[in-house]
């Protein structure tokens, strides 16, 4: 791949104007971490498994990391693939792919051969950067996959000197960065981001979640090299000066010890771990002062969780809406409590955010159609798959999400499903999340996710998978009960209940429906 190949989908006075509002550093990405490392040199840049590192000390390791990937001839404009746990390695493996000119392809811990194949072969990538316990069976792909020349392990390319590299500065409009999405194509949709959008539109999402003279210091529940991770390197230390704190894997045991440790101001997750910490026993004993705001996406808000989770953390909860695919809305820090569970208003920095209906005509305040977004951070395209931008994106450069939302007289932006997740039930069409988002109202429900399922005579039917309190009997009639008093229509209600001790989670932190339907079966 090279910048010159590249056709940014976002027509390119648009990017201009974008920058003259100043919503663009114009600035590629490693120049701008550059930028911090030598304004706050001493400040710590990452927290993790093995303590702490300094700007100066990150710097100096991404450095070592690009001249060892330069002396195997990786090139600027080249991918590279990396499939590494939160660490200080995958903070450097990121900024040294920048300061190469290169494009990182992160992609998390977790997911098998299948889809390492089809993202290092359909991006071109010509080298992997793998956890040591993956170098085997990411390697075996080589002899499959002939762009790949190299698969390695972070500690083959720290161990040499940095002496005689410079690194490249690169079109702030240029690809910087491909995030995978955990969507339900038969293979992982690639998203194709510029330095500016990363930077730029990303960065004034984490921007308005600081408090004004506050600090950031950000641990991220899920991946770094998934979509909500990105804003780890890219936002949280090029961007913003701050500091990563790194969770190799997530556990709620490992993420209080981690809180008192590290002190982290921000985290972020997906709703299903914040319900995990808030039944652990352990966090009425853990000093959690340090935390002014919780951030939850990946999944629709409920108000039960919000409301647990301003009581347990006494902080700030925001509802963070969002995808690789080029959409973000959240709501803001001063928003009151009753707004949390929406997806707030959107920000003209980030993302501008319509309604439209098939026709992608402009629906009224209050009209429920599909969300479009298109803003600052907007992708530049789908790499690999020609078919999606056609699918996915129009000439003007707007992103045709999928979800379907609603806007009201305020302003304010509410998620109510996705086209591709409806169950339809004898021609009658039901959303999961809206069953969802009642269900983990109930008094001995802990947490809840709703996956269609066959059937001869009505077509699907709706299965509640939940995880209950102790001693806690739920049945599906006892469900219908509670829901049909929360006034749900009777259709809409789960005929079928699956009782487990916890939600599996996907590499990427959500909630994974497919492996819910495989064990249904």
């Amino acid at each position: 791949m090279t910048a010159t190949a590249v056709h940014d989908l976002v027509p390119a006075d648009l990017r201009r104007r974008w920058a003259g509002l100043g919503l663009y550093p114009d600035r590629d990405l490693y120049d701008l971490f550059s930028v911090q490392a030598f304004l706050h040199p001493e400040r710590l840049a990452v927290i993790d498994d093995e303590g702490g590192l300094t700007y100066a000390d990150l710097n100096a390791l991404a450095l070592r990391v690009a001249a060892a990937l330069r002396g195997r001839g990786v090139e600027p404009g080249d991918v590279v693939a990396t499939q590494l746990a939160n660490s200080r390695y995958a903070c450097a493996v990121d900024l040294a792919v920048a300061a190469l000119g290169g494009v990182v392809l992160p992609f998390p811990v977790g997911r098998g051969t299948r889809e390492a194949r089809s993202l290092i072969g359909r991006s071109g990538a010509v080298a992997a950067v793998v956890d040591p316990a993956a170098v085997a069976h990411v390697g075996a792909l080589a002899a499959e996959l002939p762009a790949l020349r190299h698969v390695l392990a972070p500690h083959e390319l720290v161990a040499g000197p940095a002496h005689g590299f410079v690194p490249v500065r690169s079109d702030p409009d240029g690809p910087a960065r491909v995030l995978v999405s955990s969507g339900s194509e038969s293979e992982p949709k690639m998203v194709l981001y510029s330095h500016n959008a990363l930077l730029g539109g990303r960065g004034a999402f984490v921007g308005r979640l600081i408090p004004p003279g506050g600090e950031l210091r950000a641990l991220f529940l899920v991946p770094l090299a998934s979509s909500f991770g990105s804003n780890g390197t890219t936002v949280t230390l090029a961007r913003h000066g701050g500091t990563v704190v790194a969770q190799a894997k997530f556990s709620p045991e490992g993420t209080l010890d981690l809180i008192e440790r590290a002190r982290p101001t921000h985290l972020f997750g997906v709703p299903t771990m914040f319900r995990m910490l808030l039944d652990n026993p352990r966090l009425a004993e853990t000093d959690l002062s340090s935390i002014r705001v919780i951030a939850p996406g990946g999944a629709q808000l409920d108000a039960v969780t919000a409301a647990a989770c301003r009581e347990a953390f006494d902080c700030v909860v925001v509802n963070v809406y969002g995808s690789a695919d080029g959409v973000n809305c959240h709501t803001a820090l001063d928003d009151p409590p009753e707004r949390t569970t929406g997806a707030g208003r959107p920000n003209p920095a980030v993302a501008e955010i319509r309604i439209v209906d098939d026709a992608l005509s402009i629906l009224p305040d209050g009209e429920v159609g599909e969300i479009v977004a298109r803003g600052p951070m907007t992708p530049m395209r789908y790499l690999g798959d020609g078919d999606l931008n056609a699918l996915h994106r129009t000439p003007d450069g707007w992103v045709r999400t999928g979800d379907l939302g609603v806007i009201d007289a305020d302003g304010y932006l509410d998620v109510v499903g996705r086209r591709k997740d409806i169950v339809i039930r004898g021609g009658d069409n039901i959303s999961p999340v809206e069953v969802e988002q009642l269900l983990v109202g109930h008094p001995g429900v802990r947490d809840a996710a709703c996956v269609g399922v066959p059937d001869e005579l009505m077509g699907e039917r709706l299965c509640a998978c939940l995880v209950v309190a102790d001693g806690e009997v739920v049945t599906v009639d006892g469900l219908g009960t509670f829901l049909g008093a929360a006034g749900l229509a009777r259709y809409k209600h789960p005929e079928r209940l699956v009782l487990l001790d916890e939600l599996p989670l996907s590499p990427a932190g959500k909630v994974d429906k497919d492996a819910l339907r495989r064990r249904i079966g």
